[in-house]
């Protein structure tokens, strides 16, 4: 009996290695600049978590491309789909002015959920720039907000 390949079948399993390979190529950044700002601690703001650091950056740099709404929308959604990835997030709530409330206390921990927190949030964060603004846009804001540093491995 011949084998028969469904091409729907074949070309949703297609879209979903890319969509996982992207979603790894973006948490791979999301590491990166999370180990910019471990390495780089901030003298005008002693003692704050390097997530912390990397949402701010952020929040200024899509904040004059998108707007203060558009960077909280961007946000809101990073976090829902952040909390299928860390169930710590659950208590999370993005407020109007795009902080997270909560997310001290979560990234705080000293075991694997704070990391993770922080990894997924950023990941999902440059995931929504690079599917709503492509890559070469979504680069040339992460390199606004990190001008000196190299990107690079």
């Amino acid at each position: 009996m011949p084998f028969l390949i469904n091409v729907g079948t074949l070309i949703e399993l297609h879209e979903s290695s890319r969509a996982h390979a992207d979603r790894k190529q973006m948490r791979l950044l999301a590491q990166r600049l999370l180990s910019l700002e471990a390495l780089c601690p901030s003298d005008s703001v002693p003692n704050v978590h390097e997530a912390l650091r990397v949402y701010e950056k952020m929040r200024i740099s899509l904040t004059r491309f998108a707007g203060p709404d558009g960077f909280t929308a961007l946000m809101r959604r990073a976090l829902t789909l952040a909390r299928a990835d860390v169930p710590a997030l659950q208590a999370a709530i993005v407020n109007a002015d795009g902080s997270i409330q909560g997310l001290e206390e979560i990234l705080a921990d000293e075991g694997d959920s704070g990391r993770e927190a922080a990894f997924a949030l950023t990941g999902h964060l440059l995931k929504l720039l690079e599917t709503f603004i492509g890559e070469s846009l979504t680069l040339r804001l992460i390199c606004d907000a990190w001008p000196n540093a190299s990107l690079d491995e």
